[in-house]
């Protein structure tokens, strides 16, 4: 790597905010806050827009409605082992769906209700 590749990329941050694409905005709202603990920090149209952020330790993801679309995303989301035993523990308290899958490792995947995949690690 370049001197200067290394400088840009300290002091070039980048930061990210997956958009993912679903039907019903507040049918997703729902899911992301009460079965997945995010928080909504914005909503458009004083919160009767198409689009909205969920946020959580960090994590914000944009839910945008456009029944248009079709395509499905998958976001991986890792946790350090607190917070994965934690996790687990709310999944299973809150009745979340979820399944054992691999992704390179053996990882837990919830579905959204519009088919978005999450992926986090399974092993501690």
């Amino acid at each position: 790597m370049t001197k200067t590749a290394v400088r840009e990329q300290i002091t070039h941050r980048w930061y990210t905010r997956p958009v993912l694409f679903v039907a019903d905005v507040n049918r997703a709202l729902r899911f992301y806050i009460d079965m997945l603990g995010f928080e909504k920090t914005w909503h458009e149209g004083d919160g009767a827009g198409g689009v909205c952020q969920v946020d959580r330790a960090g994590c914000e993801i944009i839910l945008c409605e456009d029944a248009t679309r079709r395509d499905k995303a998958r976001l991986f989301v890792a946790l350090n082992v607190d917070g994965l035993t934690a996790f687990r523990r709310e999944i299973v308290e809150r009745s979340v769906p979820s399944e054992k899958s691999w992704w390179g490792y053996d990882v837990i995947k919830i579905v959204d209700p519009d088919g978005n995949e999450l992926l986090f690690p399974a092993a501690e």
